[in-house]
């Protein structure tokens, strides 16, 4: 869910796993298909109420897409739809920037990085806050294209949420934590960890949720 430009999805599509890939944007499912591998992926455009009932093994959330669901409504309705879309003891595992750690604090244009992509070669990034509000970070994201000397500018708004109100928004719609990481090395998660790394396992029904909504 929230594939982006499809750099993991393909990957597992080139080990052989039958993936889905569900984006918003166009323009990203665009370069996705571009990628080796990507005639092997089911790739849909739109948002979690496209995701139907596949019976998948496991979803998937990165670069921080949980973050884009600001509201705690659109927030339910996504888990709701990413649990109807999982076979009974499928798995959810995405990442959330730990609040507590503060990490916008040190987000400028002074602190850019730098990735080679396979597609569109190097990109320099870098962002800048401009509010802070009720768990909300509003900011800019800029991405500098060396290729060709584009800058492309996109304005977000990322909720950042607790630990605790991660495992009670996932308990609300069926699903039970099983582990909660703080780093990509499996270090515990910690008031300092940057990240929450959540992985939780669809064990019930969600009480409020129709699935048939979504066929």
């Amino acid at each position: 869910m929230g594939c982006g430009t499809g750099l993991i999805t393909c990957e597992l599509a080139r080990q052989g796993h039958q993936v889905i890939g569900v984006d918003p944007a166009p323009p990203m499912l665009r370069v996705a298909r571009q990628r080796p591998y990507g005639d092997r992926v089911r790739w849909i455009e739109g948002g979690t109420s496209r995701l139907g009932t596949p019976d998948a093994d496991l979803a998937i959330m990165t670069g921080h897409v949980a973050q884009f669901f600001l509201s705690d409504e659109s927030w339910h309705a996504a888990l709701a739809a990413l649990h109807a879309a999982l076979r009974p003891g499928g798995r959810l595992a995405f990442e959330s920037r730990n609040p507590a750690a503060r990490e916008w604090e040190s987000w400028s244009h002074d602190a850019r990085q730098a990735v080679d992509d396979p597609v569109v070669g190097r990109v320099e990034t870098w962002c800048e806050v401009h509010d802070v509000r009720d768990g909300i970070v509003s900011c800019t994201n800029h991405y500098a294209f060396a290729s060709t000397g584009e800058e492309l500018v996109s304005p977000n708004r990322l909720r950042f949420r607790s630990e605790d109100e991660l495992a009670e928004s996932l308990a609300d719609t069926g699903f039970t934590v099983e582990r909660v990481h703080g780093d990509w090395d499996r270090r515990p998660a910690s008031p300092t960890a940057g990240e929450l790394i959540v992985v939780a396992a669809a064990d019930r029904p969600s009480a409020d949720f129709d699935a048939t909504t979504l066929k």
